[in-house]
């Protein structure tokens, strides 16, 4: 017993904090940064700026409300089991169905800017496919990798995510010289930008996701606050970063106007991806940012499903033989991806339904945790996130909004750039 509680003492000294920072960055970053440009082309640059800076801040305190409830249980506990017992049967439904739903409309988001991207790759060297029929290729090969084991998806995924690290510097980091600064802050167009920041909040909301790897941490470090903590902090500020790198590249380059077409077309990743290819006058370069893309479609694609695919085969109770990862496989990959051919540009309607569901389980669920985690143990001298319960209602409220702005903007109430 003292040599294990001496390993869980010392075990997270011997475990890096940029590894934590990396899982949190790596997660966060995916697919969905590609939204972020179409969806802020109305207030465009300096309000889309302010949006994310403010989403940042709310999400990364709802990961900390997250962990000081997490910090509570043993280390291992999963989300489900902090739901179930400290919330009880109804937010742990709740909770689970959000999840279910975040992911499964997630695969089909990625299926149909998967398709979009292969499209647009596959027409730089003459091939015209159907989306719907580029999107079931690219569901089919990466299916095929899930299928096949977690170790192939952790392989595949890790050397993606270098490709993607190599791949995005070097795009953005020639593209980040050619901006034209009178692009970033004296739009063309209507002079008219901070209405349609309230239609844009769901997507900034889907593109700081990382509360599922927040157990993960405590697993990995233990109960290592500090160290947890820092992990968050430098994971979605590393996020952060690049997201405004990619705004300055895409605004940069591509007028407001320009975005308009991007949006009539669908405003689907190969679209964007064509329109900031238009403006690069090296073909090496436009090559690099297409691979980058199918990188981020791809890598974004496989942590979602594995994610998935590991929650319908406990949810079903399938053994992981041969037939029951069939079974697992039928269920987790036909839905999206016969939806990903029916209707092949939902890519931006995808993920704000994905920001939906997220509201619940990223933002509400763990703020009424920590709540309910303070009332059980009022005495606890551990980790506890400053701002008492006016920061718990200020998240709570952030959620609540923004899920109000994403119906409303389906309704047509709120005004969405076109």
């Amino acid at each position: 017993m003292a040599n294990h509680m001496n390993a869980a003492k010392n075990g997270p000294k011997s475990k890096s904090l940029i590894g934590g920072a990396m899982i949190i960055a790596g997660t966060t970053v995916g697919a969905g940064m590609f939204s972020l440009p179409v969806v802020g082309a109305g207030m465009w640059f300096s309000y889309s700026m302010m949006m994310l800076v403010g989403i940042w801040f709310c999400m990364l305190m709802s990961g900390l409300l997250l962990l000081e409830a997490n910090l509570h249980f043993e280390p291992g506990a999963s989300f489900d089991t902090l739901t179930r017992d400290t919330l009880g049967q109804f937010w742990r439904i709740v909770n689970g169905l959000s999840i279910a739903f975040v992911l499964y409309i997630l695969t089909y988001a990625y299926i149909s800017g998967g398709g979009s991207i292969v499209n647009h790759s596959l027409q730089a060297v003459g091939i015209v496919l159907p989306q719907s029929i580029a999107g079931l290729v690219f569901a089919a090969v990466l299916a095929l990798i899930v299928l096949t084991s977690t170790k192939a998806v952790d392989r595949i995924t890790t050397i993606m995510l270098g490709g993607m690290v190599i791949t995005f510097f070097l795009a953005t980091g020639n593209l980040l010289i050619e901006i034209e600064p009178s692009r970033l802050f004296e739009p063309d167009g209507e002079t008219r930008y901070l209405p349609y920041m309230l239609a844009a909040l769901p997507f900034g909301l889907a593109s700081f996701g990382y509360h599922g790897n927040v157990p993960s941490l405590v697993k990995y470090y233990g109960k290592d606050a500090k160290t947890i903590v820092k992990a968050l902090v430098l994971g979605t500020s590393i996020a952060l970063v690049i997201y405004a790198c990619w705004l300055v590249v895409t605004m940069g380059n591509i007028s407001r106007g320009m975005f308009s077409d991007i949006i009539a077309q669908g405003g689907n990743m190969g679209v964007l991806v064509g329109a900031l290819s238009e403006s690069i006058s090296s073909e090496n370069l436009s090559r690099v940012l297409t691979l980058f893309a199918n990188l981020a479609v791809a890598s974004s694609f496989l942590g979602v499903t594995l994610g998935l695919f590991d929650y319908l085969a406990d949810l079903f109770g399938f053994d992981d033989t041969r037939i029951g990862r069939l079974k697992t496989a039928a269920v987790t990959f036909i839905p999206p991806t016969v939806l990903g051919i029916l209707f092949p540009n939902g890519f931006l309607m995808a993920i704000g339904f994905a920001a939906l569901a997220a509201t619940i389980w990223a933002v509400i669920v763990p703020a009424l945790l920590a709540y309910k985690t303070r009332q059980l143990y009022p005495d606890s001298q551990g980790f506890k996130v400053p701002g008492g319960n006016a920061l718990i209602v200020i998240v709570v409220m952030f959620g609540a909004v923004t899920a109000i702005c994403h119906l409303l903007a389906m309704a047509d109430i709120l005004p969405v750039y076109k």
